[in-house]
């Protein structure tokens, strides 16, 4: 995989483990399965701008703080 898709998957965990959300919470609100999850925070899976655009309102941020 890209380097891209790691650090996006890194910044993904690190946001929400900061702000005290389980992959379990955020799934819930997007209802979005856990292992597809797990699957983009380990750079595993590209997602779409608008899974992004999800993930971000979902951790309460904007979507560019998690391609920083």
């Amino acid at each position: 995989m890209p380097q891209i898709s790691k650090k996006l998957g890194a910044n993904i965990r690190r946001i929400r483990i900061k702000k005290g959300m389980t992959q379990g919470d955020i799934c819930r609100r997007l209802d979005m399965d856990r292992s597809y999850m797990s699957a983009i925070e380990n750079g595993k899976k590209n997602i779409t701008i608008a899974v992004l655009d999800k993930l971000a309102n979902a951790l309460g941020i904007l979507p560019s703080e998690l391609l920083k």
